[in-house]
């Protein structure tokens, strides 16, 4: 065994080594008890999470897209109607000139 100066540095340098492992372990058990106690406050405040938020977000988006897609066909089969309506009664059709079809 070492005596003198050499086994005293070794031997704080082992407590320092221990002291920073155990800090890394309450540092972690620290940023387990925060992430748990957040959690907790916003399950509590009723605030969806960020993949709830996104999943409808995408629902939205292709619904108004839907939306978009039937108004169009509506659009066009009221100007069809429009135009049979108008065929129906000899009224010349909106939008179209004579002698083109």
């Amino acid at each position: 065994m070492t005596n003198g100066p050499n086994r005293l540095l070794d031997e704080f340098a082992k407590l320092m080594t221990d002291a920073a492992g155990a800090a890394q372990g309450v540092r972690r058990e620290m940023e387990t008890v925060f992430r748990t106690q957040a959690e907790r406050v916003l399950n509590s405040m009723e605030v969806v999470q960020r993949e709830e938020f996104d999943a409808v977000r995408d629902m939205v988006v292709k619904a108004r897209e839907e939306n978009a897609r039937l108004a169009a066909r509506v659009e066009a089969l009221e100007a069809a109607l429009a135009e049979r309506e108008a065929g129906a009664t000899g009224a010349k059709p909106a939008g179209r000139t004579r002698g083109k079809k």
